[in-house]
């Protein structure tokens, strides 16, 4: 395992991400997410406890003014409730929905957009005996190093956030003293003010720790998801094809090319050669292309096997050197002649239309 930790040196191909996003592995801190989801709570109590407040008040005054205990009806009871149940929603809905909204976005924003089914299917292996006996195992070795770590890290994580909160307490120590016998709106006031600040300075820490914890966890995923030499190539070997196949294929291609312009090669005006290098096969036809095109062409064992595939067919062959190496090297078998070879072609073509006539 050490070794084959030690091979793992190539970063993550962009088809194993892709495949292990589908899976749902990605790099994601769970104290970033609980400190946003936290700190969401907090701003919007903060923000929405106006509202709350007087919802609340509106229930105690109701009750306070119509509830008649001696006028009690048990089979009324649902209709006694009913304005306060609807109170208290009005009060704690608005609440609980922006939290939840705004932490799908803050989640969101962090996973990016993703859907993978395999972390909801039921697996059961999870109810194994073998896996009970697992993790009752983990649970009762307290000295497990993974749990030792996670332990360490939790108290770390305690210390800091409740410094932050206590050093507000601590540095405004002399306002609390000065509340004794004060008005209870001001009590109110300053202890309001020493909340939010108190809450503000833990919700900080927790964002960052949560933002490190972050990016360790994204070194983590990085480090997890490296491949080794041998994983690379044969993920190429998936993606584009066995090297030996797909030159097996280029083969055939090839071959397949070779027979299909030798079958052209009798339909030919006109085979221009080097004279033994390189053979090209011209037809001038203008009900199928508006100028002279190549149908085949070659060089070497393929030049020599149009050659004798002409002979056979009374195709004429001119020996040309200098047009012959420029339209094996410019034009493809199917493409028309360069503008600037009309002329050369042209005398060519010409030259076999009067040998033929006479």
């Amino acid at each position: 395992m050490a070794n084959d930790g030690a091979d793992r040196t190539e970063a993550a191909t962009p088809r194993k991400r892709h495949k292990e996003r589908q899976k749902g592995n990605i790099a994601k801190s769970k104290d970033l997410m609980s400190a946003v989801t936290i700190t969401i709570g907090i701003v919007m109590l903060f923000a929405l406890s106006g509202w709350m407040m007087n919802r609340m008040l509106i229930a105690m005054y109701h009750a306070f003014t119509n509830l008649n205990p001696k006028s009690y009806d048990p089979s009324e009871l649902m209709g006694i409730l009913a304005p306060y149940v609807k109170l208290m929603a009005q009060a704690v809905l608005p609440f609980f929905l922006a939290v939840f909204i705004l932490t799908i976005v803050a989640i969101r924003m962090q996973v990016g957009q993703m859907f993978a089914l395999d972390k909801i299917k039921p697996k059961f292996s999870n109810v194994s005996p073998k896996k009970w006996v697992d993790g009752l195992k983990r649970l009762i070795n307290p000295f497990e190093p993974n749990k030792m770590v996670e332990l360490a890290k939790s108290l770390l994580k305690v210390i800091i956030v409740g410094a932050c909160g206590f050093s507000v307490v601590h540095a405004r120590l002399d306002e609390l003293y000065a509340l004794l016998g004060a008005d209870p709106h001001v009590v109110f006031n300053v202890i309001g003010s020493i909340l939010a600040q108190m809450f503000l300075n833990m919700c900080l820490a927790m964002l960052i720790i949560g933002f490190l914890d972050l990016k360790f966890q994204t070194y983590q995923f990085e480090k997890s998801m490296k491949m080794t030499k041998q994983e690379v190539k044969d993920e190429m070997k998936d993606t584009e094809g066995d090297p030996k196949i797909k030159s097996k294929i280029r083969a055939f291609g090839m071959k397949l090319m070779q027979q299909q312009m030798m079958a052209a090669v009798p339909t030919a005006d006109v085979v221009v050669t080097n004279p033994t290098h390189y053979a090209v096969a011209i037809k001038y036809d203008r009900s199928v292309k508006p100028a002279p095109y190549v149908v085949a062409k070659g060089a070497d064992f393929i030049a020599f096997k149009i050659r004798e595939v002409a002979q056979n067919n009374k195709v004429p062959i001119i020996e040309n050197r200098l047009v012959a190496r420029t339209l094996y090297n410019l034009v493809q078998v199917g493409d028309i002649i360069p503008a600037d070879m009309f002329q050369a072609v042209a005398e060519i073509l010409a030259y076999v239309y009067n040998k033929n006539r006479r």
